[in-house]
Order: C-alpha cells, then structure tokens, then sequence
C-alpha cells in the first residue's frame, strides 16, 4: 500500500503504517507547489537585505547576530552540527521513521520556505532500508525538538550515525547502502527541520496506536477474570449503562457484555449477588474513562501531526517569527495519557490479586489445586504490583516542570518529549500486566463447574495451545511472555472502540 502527503490529512493509523511496515509513502502535487511558492517568498525576503531569524541571524539568544550571504549555507550547517547533542540510549527505529513522517508532513503545508529537494530527501529516507541514530534524551519540548531532530538531519547529510536494515553504521556508509546521496541544507532548511513537535509527536503517535490495540487485549483479559470470579453481569445492565451520559463508559459496556454474552457460569450470580467489588462491577467505567482520555489525545495529535510547527514561517510574502514549535498542547495528552493507563494497571492488578486470593475468589490459593507444596501464581501477582508502581513513578506529568534555555530567551518549555519517552515505558508495562491477567484469568477458568460464554471459551482455549494449565509449578516468565504474544497475535477486529 501507498501513504500519499499532503500536509492536512495524516491520521495515527497511517502514520503508524509508515513506521512500523514499512508501507511506502507519496507526496500530493499540491503540497510541492506550495513549497515552491513558499521558497520563492523566502528568497525575495532576504534577498531584499531583510533580517529574518536563522536564514540571515543566529539563533536563540544570538538572534540579533548578522550572518552574510556567503555565510547563510554554513549557518544551517552548523545549526544541524552543534544541535546534535543528544544522549542516552537510540530511539527504536519505528519512532524514528514516525518522526520523519511527521516532520515530512508538517513541511509539506507550504510555510516553511524549504526547497522540494528537501521534502523528497525525506520521502526517500523513509522508502529505503535507512533510519538515522536518534539519542532517546536531549529534547525539552519547545523551539522543537531540536537535539533529536538535528541528529536526523545530520544523518541525512551523511555524517553521524543510521542504520540499514538494523544494522548501525557511519550515516555515509549506510546512505551508500541505501542507494541515497548526502542532503545539502540550503538556506533556512536547517531551522525548518529541527524546529518541530516532531520527536513528540511520533512517539506519541505509536504508542496510542498501541495503546488501542492493548485496551482491546485488556477487554479481553478482564472478560475472562470476571468469568473466572464469576461476576454479575447486572451491573452493566444497558439502561443503567445510558443513565450517564459518558461514551467511553457505553462503549466497554457494550463490547464486554458481547464478550460475557451466552454463559451458563454467570447465570446464577446474575440473579444472587447484589454487587461485586469495583474492580470487576466498574470496569465500564474506568476503561470508558481510559477510552475517552484515548480518543481525546487522538483528536489533539491529529490536528498536531496536521499543523506547521517550525519557526520563522513564510507566507505570501511575509514571514512572521511566531512560537507554534511549543509543544504544549502535545505534551499535556501525553501527560494525561500516561496516567489514563497507569490507572487502567491499577485496576488490572486488583483483580489479578483477587484471582490469587482464595477468600475472595472462591478458587483455590494462588491458582493452584495442590498449593502449599506448589506456590501457584503467586508471584505473578508481585510482578504486576512492581509493573503499577513503576508506573505510578513515571506518571508523574513532565508537563508541570520548565527549565529555562538559550539565556533565557526560552524561558518556558513543555518537557514533552520526556513525557511522550516515558510513556513508552508505561505503554510496554501495561502489555505485561495484561498479559499476567491472561495468564491468571485462564487459569481460573480451568476450576469453574459451568461453561464460560462462546468468546471467552474460544479465547482460553486458543490460549491453551501455547501454555498449558498449571498442574505443578514451572517458571511463570516464559508463561507471562506466551500469553503477550498470543494477545498481539489474535484477531480482535470484532472489538469495536467506537
């Protein structure tokens, strides 16, 4: 398949597309003509003796510093080389190649006063088997996400590290390779590049794309647990599910009783049990309220990954030094996602110590029929409390934290970009909590006397061709790692998000 450009239409799915596959991409006629007639407006403004920042000034606080003509060339070049100072561990190339996609985009609006040649350097970087070293750390969220970006131009000059077909090399070496030339930034090029929500942006992008097929994964998960504590499906009763007015909340309401639906071992608590504990009684509403913080952010980084975010923009004859690299708007959903998920772990956690505990699951110890010499599953349940409290550490919002740079001329950032990182981390621990409920949740099926319902009674059994029911202990890491990959590997396209 074909990802065409345009500046104005890029929506998660493709753009996690593009990153992840590999799917190759197209730029839209329209986009380069403007980036046409934006370049000629630049070369007019400066070549009428103009002061305009980072064609013909210095940057941050050297704003006021003149640059000669002859001198605008190596300006940018300089720009990309003392702005890749990034440090830490490389970025995973699949957010890499969505920072690309972003940046792509975004300078395909026609704003920035950059030349076609620019716009299809990155078009062919993106359609090879090459991908820039991007440090994971460097990027306060504001005047873009210069250190990060700067590295991927300074791959694409051919200095620096990349990589191809995953394996790391001098940029040149890989260009080479990859059958693609140096770039040579022309003027403003370098500062329309790396002044950008970009590296937010696309970590960002990837991660909500995952967090939607986890938040599939966890209905799932928490159909069976509540199959295994044989809940009371009462509470999701449709017209109490409508009496407050919260989508989120209809919509898991609706996919998880299409989960339970048709099971004679719920059928006895449906009429005995007044309530079960909010770990398995609020599930609609605290995933709705997980949903809903998904689709909000959704709805921000799409018009994000839409809009010009670099500085000075051009635009019919005039330029205007304006602050849209801020990443605020981008910053705060990330924020507010990380703690969406590390509340939805909150509650998985609940209800796999629930499975565990004998006196309020009416299962045996730990999961195990022969406990006391076998400890069951006990650890797992560890595991998924060290997962929450390391997530509750790193929820902390990077977004209620400035510190000053360039003297003082930018004195107020986002932090973004070390929010979107840590999210990362937050979106791969919620994988495994979900995936030690798999575990645990099967397993407390395999007790039950009375069927489970046809979705959970298929899942559970697909399940069992990878890992078998526990009999004796065995080591439960190998298990946890099985049940993460069965959930990414099943269909889960009859699970509607909307």
């Amino acid at each position: 398949m074909t990802v065409t450009l345009d500046g104005g239409s890029l929506d998660i799915d493709s753009l996690y597309r593009i990153a992840q596959y590999h799917e190759e991409v197209e730029i839209d006629r329209s986009s380069m003509e403007r980036t046409i007639e934006s370049r000629r407006s630049l070369e007019e403004l400066y070549e009428s003796g103009k002061n305009i920042y980072g064609v013909n000034t210095g940057f941050g606080n050297l704003l006021n510093t003149k640059i000669s003509p002859e001198n605008r060339i190596g300006l940018q070049i300089n720009l990309i080389r003392s702005h890749s100072s990034g440090v830490g561990e490389p970025l995973p190339e699949v957010y890499v190649r969505a920072m690309i996609v972003v940046r792509l985009n975004s300078l395909l609006k026609g704003y920035s006063g950059i030349t076609t040649g620019l716009l299809e350097s990155l078009k062919d970087a993106l359609n090879s088997e090459f991908c820039p070293v991007v440090p994971r750390y460097g990027s306060v969220g504001a005047s873009g996400d210069l250190a990060p970006l700067a590295h991927i131009a300074l791959s694409l000059m051919g200095e620096g590290r990349a990589y191809f077909r995953g394996t790391e090399m001098d940029s040149s070496e890989a260009l080479r390779k990859s059958g693609l030339k140096p770039y040579n930034f022309r003027e403003k090029e370098g500062v329309s590049f790396i002044n950008g929500t970009a590296t937010i942006c696309g970590i960002l992008s990837v991660n909500l794309h995952r967090s939607y097929s986890i938040m599939k994964e966890a209905l799932i998960t928490a159909g069976t647990s509540f199959e295994a504590l044989r809940g009371t499906t009462r509470a999701f009763t449709p017209w109490a599910m409508a009496a407050r007015n919260q989508p989120g909340q209809a919509i898991i309401a609706r996919e998880l009783v299409n989960i339970l639906n048709g099971s004679r071992n719920l059928q006895e608590p449906f009429t005995s049990k007044i309530q079960d504990a909010y770990s398995l009684r609020c599930i609609p509403q605290v995933y709705g309220a997980v949903l809903d913080t998904m689709n909000y952010t959704k709805t921000v980084l799409e018009r994000e990954i839409n809009s010009v975010t670099d500085n000075p923009l051009i635009h019919e004859g005039e330029y205007v030094s304006a602050g849209n690299f801020h990443g605020e708007p981008v910053a705060l959903v990330s924020d507010f996602l990380a703690i969406a998920l590390t509340d939805l772990g909150n509650m998985i956690e609940r209800r796999i110590a629930r499975l565990t505990d004998s006196s309020l699951s009416g299962l045996p110890p730990f999961l195990s029929s022969s406990s006391g010499l076998n400890s069951g599953y006990m650890i797992p349940q560890y595991v998924a409390a060290a997962l929450c409290n390391r997530n509750k550490t790193l929820c902390f919002p990077s977004t209620s934290d400035s510190i000053p740079t360039s003297a003082n001329q930018e004195d107020h950032v986002s932090m973004g970009t070390n929010s979107a990182i840590k999210l990362t981390e937050i979106v791969d621990n919620i994988e495994e909590i979900v995936a030690i409920e798999m575990l645990l949740a099967s397993q407390g099926v395999h007790f039950l006397k009375d069927s489970v319902s046809p979705a959970v009674q298929e899942i559970v059994g697909e399940f069992r061709k990878r890992v078998p029911v526990l009999e004796s202990d065995r080591p439960p890491s190998p298990d946890i790692e099985k049940a993460k990959e069965f959930l990414r590997a099943i269909d889960l396209g009859s699970i509607k998000l909307e």
